[in-house]
């Protein structure tokens, strides 16, 4: 799985990436609070990583990033100026390949927002070309959905974001679906696309190695409800990053304690002991590295 080609330079009429920052962000369903004055701050072009347990909120922030979901209190804003409703700027990339339109091939898969903006039939056509060719697609231009992996398919999604030139990326835990083998192959495949691309990406996972592979900033979440940020870490280890490195290891155990605390604090809420895990271990309802 190979990308069909190298990729040195930014595609042409990509935009630079946004800056990013939530300020004291709540969020309320009727009287539940999902997410209590959650502040973070994300610079232009860089990879943040949310992580926690199961239902800590991770997503909702991410619709409310998006223009799906509005704030109860506090601001989002992108570069400045507050998030309101979807726009061209952000890009959402979902778990699941099934928001593909598997009516439609490849091709028109990834021209369909430029075609809605009325983007004429030759520069759709170079937009296909140029962005499957970023993610190694070139190839299947004029395939089916249903005629593709479950790997090749979320890289159709990701070329579809891109070709509406994001300066935001939201990744809703795109590779969780996918078999280990091309999970890691994707999560190699980001650098590659990130660095052509030039986005802000905000990345969802629960896998703490996926979060410490791509990362340049982890922000751990507490379980909910009214989750907020725990800790937060910068990831300065070299690219690619080596799992087996002593310092990949330490942030790793670092990362288990913290949201294996959170995970022993929910069970106790509902009347568990879960007992005390041992540190070198993943903690219960975390996977191990990736």
């Amino acid at each position: 799985m190979a990308p069909e080609t190298e990729v040195s330079v930014r595609p042409p009429g990509v935009r630079s990436g946004a800056a990013v920052r939530f300020e004291q962000v709540s969020i309320w369903f009727d009287d539940f609070q999902a997410v209590r004055e959650v502040s973070l701050e994300v610079a232009p072009g860089e990879l943040l990583c949310l992580l926690g347990p199961s239902g800590c909120g991770k997503s909702t922030l991410l619709s409310t990033l998006a223009g799906f979901l509005p704030t109860t209190s506090g601001s989002v804003t992108v570069d400045g100026r507050p998030v309101t409703a979807p726009g061209p700027e952000l890009g959402m990339v979902f778990q699941s390949s099934e928001a593909l339109f598997d009516w439609l091939p490849v091709r028109s898969n990834v021209t369909f927002g430029p075609r809605m903006r009325g983007v004429g039939r030759a520069e759709r056509a170079a937009i296909a070309d140029e962005y499957l060719g970023l993610v190694g697609l070139r190839h299947c231009a004029d395939k089916m959905p249903d005629q593709l992996s479950g790997g090749m398919r979320q890289r159709v999604q990701i070329a579809r974001v891109l070709a509406n030139q994001p300066r935001v990326l939201l990744m809703d835990e795109p590779f969780g679906a996918l078999d280990a083998q091309t999970r890691s192959v994707m999560q190699r495949e980001m650098d590659r696309i990130r660095a052509a691309t030039g986005c802000t990406v905000l990345f969802v996972t629960h896998d703490i190695g996926e979060a410490i592979v791509l990362a340049d900033h982890i922000a751990v979440m507490t379980a909910g409800p009214a989750a907020r940020i725990k800790s937060s870490y910068r990831v300065e280890l070299p690219r690619p990053r080596d799992e087996t490195s002593a310092e990949f290891v330490a942030l790793q155990r670092a990362l288990r304690r913290d949201i294996g605390d959170e995970v022993q604090a929910a069970l106790r809420a509902q009347g568990l002991d879960p007992g005390e895990p041992d540190p070198g271990e993943p903690n219960p309802g975390e996977p191990g590295p990736s």
